[in-house]
């Protein structure tokens, strides 16, 4: 080869190393999952760019309890990712509503997805969804299987039965009765009030009557899930005001308490770590013969920062997302997370499928204060949490929470005529 054709050859070469490189797309995916890091690079990630060459992935995920700050903090100064995780509702609808991210109604994938799927990242009047949605998780108890067959229980149905199995165990003393602190307030409410509620004000008809201003949170229904509540301080071990989140997790996946208030996101995490079998079972109804109601609340999404680069690559992913392929890899990568798409997924994790079978024989609902009830100050939901933990260690009744609750809401809050 004489030193022209080399040059040549080298020029071209340089040439095409360039263009293929000019065309390769990284996009930056914000999200508080940072338990999820692996399951993205080892599997998701893996996946989508062996199907679309050219668009590479970034998953760069902040604290869950700084998501937000961080997050506005990102969005503010233009340093955000391509790619935005929606928490559902009213924070996400702030975003959409300043302008932050981009109207996906027309992304073909949408159809894939029902109304009440999508409503938590639709507009109130459902006229643009600005997030695809990922998946919902549901509320319930978690038990030790091998602690319930040594002391003899059975899974409880009515809150008479599950009082009378919290009995038994704290009066055998090989375990815990259950595990869970109020250090950190939140659980309190999402694993407490919010999980065994619904059987209370009977899900979506409570919800929406509270909503429209027919019921008040100082209603008898509402009340009372406190008043169970305030019934959980026995069971729940020496210094559980101090316990934190991750505390409480040791002590269920240690084999040292037998019932774990729940949300179905703990699957994925539990089977790791706790060498005995698992069980779960839905909130116990208030009596025998009483409908039955869950918390299978819409939970997470993905949408597009109205600011990136790189519109067209975005709503390839989003579209991704959006199919049968990413739900079934997704609700097997991170069981617990059920797929909110109308493409049927088959499951393999028992726990998760137990977990999803409460749907065929219960009335599904959401967190009563996601949706337009924490927009404004006090808010709602970081009330609740506090109220949930005050009345759990006794430091405030169940009348004295729903009252404060009350008040706090008519300050600012009228429903629509």
């Amino acid at each position: 080869m004489n030193y022209r054709t080399f040059t040549a050859t080298l020029l071209a070469s340089t040439l095409l190393a360039g263009s293929a490189f000019a065309q390769d797309v990284t996009l930056t995916i914000e999200s508080w999952r940072n338990d999820d890091l692996s399951i993205w690079q080892d599997q998701i990630i893996p996946a989508f760019e062996a199907s679309h060459p050219g668009i590479k992935l970034n998953f760069a995920p902040s604290a869950p309890a700084e998501y937000n700050a961080v997050l506005n903090s990102k969005l503010d100064a233009g340093s955000a990712g391509d790619l935005i995780t929606c928490r559902p509702f009213d924070a996400s609808l702030a975003l959409y509503d300043g302008g932050k991210l981009e109207d996906l109604s027309a992304l073909p994938g949408m159809a894939n997805f029902s109304d009440v799927a999508k409503s938590g990242w639709s507009t109130d009047d459902g006229s643009a969804t600005f997030c695809v949605p990922m998946a919902s998780v549901i509320h319930g108890f978690i038990y030790n299987k091998d602690a319930f067959a040594e002391l003899g229980l059975d899974v409880p149905k009515t809150v008479d039965d599950f009082f009378a199995v919290l009995d038994k165990i704290k009066e055998d003393g090989t375990y815990i009765p259950m595990a869970m602190g109020t250090n950190d307030q939140w659980e309190a409410a999402t694993m407490g009030y919010q999980n065994i509620g619904p059987n209370y004000w009977k899900g979506e008809e409570g919800r929406m009557a509270l909503i429209k201003g027919e019921q008040t949170l100082t209603d008898a229904e509402w009340v009372a899930p406190f008043e169970q509540l305030a019934r959980w301080k026995d069971y729940l071990g020496d210094g559980f005001e101090a316990q934190t989140y991750p505390d409480s997790q040791n002590l269920f996946t240690l084999g040292r308490a037998a019932i774990y208030p729940a949300g179905s996101w703990e699957i994925s995490g539990f089977n790791g770590l706790a060498d005995f079998e698992m069980g779960a079972f839905p909130p116990p109804v208030p009596a025998a013969g009483d409908d039955c109601y869950i918390s299978d609340h819409v939970d997470i999404a993905i949408g597009m920062n109205k600011a990136t680069e790189h519109p067209k690559e975005s709503k390839a992913f989003l579209d991704w997302v959006a199919s049968p392929e990413f739900a079934s890899l997704y609700a097997n990568a991170l069981p617990g997370f059920f797929p909110l798409s109308n493409d049927p997924v088959e499951m393999e994790d028992p726990l998760a499928q137990e977990f999803i079978s409460w749907r065929d024989t219960c009335k599904s609902t959401i967190r009563s204060t996601y949706q337009i009830l924490s927009r404004g100050t006090p808010n709602l939901e970081n009330e609740t949490w506090n109220a949930s933990a005050q009345v759990i260690k006794g430091e405030e009744t169940p009348q004295d929470a729903g009252k404060r609750l009350q008040d706090g809401l008519d300050t600012w809050y009228k429903p629509a005529e």
